[in-house]
């Protein structure tokens, strides 16, 4: 890398640096590109050069996180024997890095706008689109290896996906470990359901 390229390299990671830390400290909707550039030193044509618009920085921050998430994700999978466990330990995953991930609130803040342009739909597209692919890959390894029925695989991405987001948005107030435990059953009623089997059925009294 030339000394040009690392330096605007070097500029991009402290405006994002100091974009995280407003977003955190303010909210998205409170944080202005004003603020970024009294933080930074940096100039609003200079940030806007490296990300556009301050969707576009905040999206630089979700695809960071995002890393960190597959990062984390990559260490823990080797730990599991089965994909059943795989899918307990993703749950256990998701709610903790809900919970404890700094961003967790601006990034509520950020998806639960209503007035989004079209390429920031476009891109939150994107982003919901690589969840799925990543449910589908996970509940495609339980069905090769005879654990899960043979189902249509894209339906169940779409139906697990919207579980654990729809327990990222409930249980915001509640405790780690109440958020863990509705995580773990809601993997255990995705795999099994809440019906009884047919040789033992549900009483009609």
């Amino acid at each position: 890398m030339n000394k040009k390229k690392h330096q605007s390299e070097q500029t991009k990671k402290r405006v994002a640096d100091a974009a995280r830390a407003l977003f955190v400290q303010k909210g998205y909707k409170a944080t202005s590109i004003e603020d970024i550039v009294h933080a930074t030193g940096s100039s609003a044509g200079n940030i806007y050069y490296h990300f556009k618009s301050k969707e576009g920085l905040f999206f630089y921050l979700m695809n960071e996180w995002d890393h960190e998430w597959d990062q984390n994700w990559k260490e823990r999978e080797q730990s599991y024997l089965t994909t059943t466990d795989k899918l307990y330990g993703l749950a256990e995953q998701l709610a903790l890095d809900n919970l404890n991930h700094p961003l967790t609130k601006a990034a509520d803040e950020f998806f639960n706008n209503a007035e989004k342009a079209s390429d920031v739909q476009e891109r939150i597209a994107e982003m919901v689109e690589g969840h799925l692919q990543f449910n589908a890959g996970l509940l495609r390894q339980g069905i090769e290896n005879g654990e899960f029925e043979a189902h249509n695989v894209e339906n169940l991405a779409i139906i697990l996906d919207s579980l654990m987001y729809g327990l990222s948005q409930i249980t915001r107030q509640l405790t780690q470990e109440e958020t863990l435990e509705l995580h773990r059953m809601a993997v255990k009623v995705f795999l099994h359901g809440v019906a009884k089997s047919a040789d033992n059925p549900v009483s009609n009294n």
